[in-house]
């Protein structure tokens, strides 16, 4: 058995090995306060205000914690802030629903993502002189029956939507008759719903329109603005930068610099956004077109890898880790009740303290558990942890929380005769549980081990809350980048699927090799294990 298991750790050591080869984003532990850089939340995702790309072309800055780039008319605008502040612009790459969360915990100096100063954002935090005035449309197709609507009761029927957590969805009221869908999560989403006919349309700024419009020639946008009985304020019609309450010097300093940037310059920064925005093929006007798999994994290729080395990573060491935190919660809570009452009362209150670590970990959701541990770490205690490590750290506390219960009941599981044995050889507790039941429950529990790490695979893709340049977020990133969202998100899902069937052939192979011969017979000698034939006398 000593032997098997050393087999098998040595098999873990190099699966984790070579998630961390793979990997190349774990840069730090604990990230530092860097004065000389300023950080710029933005989802890096919403053209031509911000993208993703490879490259550093056309005056791109990095993301933090990726190798990628982030460009855009917001990276211009950061640009010349940080010149003007003698810092050096970082992007802080994350999905709209984390800006404000960002910035509030130090990991942002700055929100500069197209957002509006509306009053419930402005109670928590301050915002900048505006940046951006924009006007409001409805983005259709140029064959749908509402591409001709002149007045708001023209989109009577009509399927709308906007993003999630703007006031632009709460701008489809005023449509008479529009029936308003979901709200979704960004800008990919709803230019991916609308080409496929799942709605009509979806509110937005009139920028917007103006670069969809460039990568395909098959929308409209309808001027909602201009319609009678329309009517937005004066907060929701412009732009501007976040900046965190207590902060107040630099909110002066970001004021006095957009005062200098004249209104012809930023027309100017939009439109050069607009020509450098990523095109789709149908777009592209340069000679024959390759191949969509072949030409996303020539440009993407390097991200997709770090993603899948990410992925690996986050679920290698949080099964590791967390089937340690199991099995020594797992031994813990299947402690004999000593006869002494003190021990027995100690006993008791770390059970239920474990008791309680299980129900939390496993009665919420991993996304809120990343959002809260990374978040808030930083913002009550101070203490700013680098995403990869937040990310390993919540993978396997939560990874240990249901393994332990699997493993207490393979514990329990194990025949009664097995510890009346042990007890009768003059083992003492410690001994039984080393040398004859954890042996016997880990080889009967590796099959939901197997479950728990193939779960852990697919899971990380809810990390993207923190960040995380996981494998979905390399392939949302893309998919926005290329238009080509069926095609990406196809390739993703084999991808997963080779991962997942890769991982649960391992682990069979690991239980036969567990589970040993099964041609034996206990006692038996040559004539027990023979056949009537083979005892025969020959004459």
């Amino acid at each position: 058995m000593k032997s098997k298991n050393k087999w098998l750790a040595v098999l873990f050591a190099g699966l984790l090995s070579l998630a961390i080869g793979l990997n190349s984003n774990l840069d730090q532990t604990v990230a530092k306060k860097d004065t000389n850089t300023l950080k710029v939340a933005m989802e890096a995702n919403y053209q031509p205000y911000n993208w993703t790309q490879t490259t550093k072309a056309n005056g791109a800055v990095p993301i933090n914690g990726s190798s990628a780039y982030a460009n855009g008319y917001d990276v211009k605008i950061a640009k010349i802030i940080g010149k003007q502040l003698h810092r050096k612009v970082e992007v802080v790459k994350t999905e709209w629903d984390g800006l404000l969360p960002a910035l509030t915990s130090g990991k942002a100096d700055l929100i500069i993502a197209g957002m509006s100063p509306t009053p419930q954002r402005e109670k928590a935090i301050n915002f900048s002189k505006p940046y951006k005035r924009s006007t409001f449309v409805v983005i259709t197709k140029i064959n749908s029956k509402y591409a001709n609507a002149k007045s708001l009761n023209d989109f009577k029927g009509a399927k709308l939507t906007a993003q999630q957590g703007t006031f632009h969805y709460q701008l489809i009221k005023q449509l008479k008759g529009a029936k308003r869908q979901p709200a979704m999560r960004d800008f990919a989403a709803m230019r991916q719903s609308l080409i496929s006919g799942t709605i009509d349309g979806y509110v937005a700024e009139d920028t917007e329109s103006t670069s969809f419009k460039l990568v395909d020639p098959d929308i409209k946008a309808i001027a909602v603005s201009k319609m009678a009985g329309f009517h937005a304020t004066k907060d929701e019609s412009i732009t501007s930068i976040g900046i965190a309450k207590p902060n107040k010097k630099l909110l002066k300093d970001v004021n006095r610099i957009l005062a200098t940037i004249p209104e012809a310059k930023r027309t100017k920064l939009m439109n050069e956004a607009v020509k450098q925005q990523p095109k789709s093929d149908k777009s592209s006007k340069k000679g024959k077109q390759t191949n969509w798999f072949v030409s996303m994994w020539q440009e993407y290729g390097g991200m997709i890898l770090n993603g899948i080395g990410m992925t690996l990573l986050l679920a290698s060491v949080g099964t590791i880790a967390g089937f340690f935190i199991g099995l020594l919660v797992g031994i813990i809570r299947t402690i004999p009740t000593p006869k002494s009452r003190p021990k027995r009362w100690g006993l008791k209150f770390v059970d239920w303290l474990l008791a309680v670590y299980i129900e939390i970990f496993r009665g919420t959701p991993m996304m809120v558990q990343a959002a809260v541990i990374y978040y808030g770490i930083a913002q009550f205690w101070h203490l700013s942890i680098d995403r990869t490590v937040a990310a390993l750290i919540i993978v396997s506390i939560n990874t240990g929380a249901y393994l332990a219960e699997i493993i207490r009941g393979g514990i329990t599981s194990t025949p009664e005769g097995q510890f009346e044995a042990a007890s009768a050889l003059g083992m003492t507790h410690n001994q039984r549980m080393w040398h004859i039941i954890l042996p016997q429950a880990i080889k009967n529990c590796l099959p939901s081990i197997t479950n728990e790490f193939i779960v852990n695979i697919k899971d990380t893709s809810v990390l993207s809350i923190i960040s995380v340049s996981e494998l979905f977020f390399v392939g949302t990133t893309i998919a926005s980048q290329t238009f080509k969202f069926f095609p990406t998100y196809l390739t993703i899902s084999a991808i997963y699927l080779i991962l997942t069937f890769t991982i649960t052939r391992i682990f069979n192979l690991i239980e036969k090799r567990l589970a040993g011969s099964k041609n034996y017979n206990l006692m038996a000698n040559q004539v027990q294990v023979g056949t009537n034939n083979e005892t025969e006398v020959k004459k």
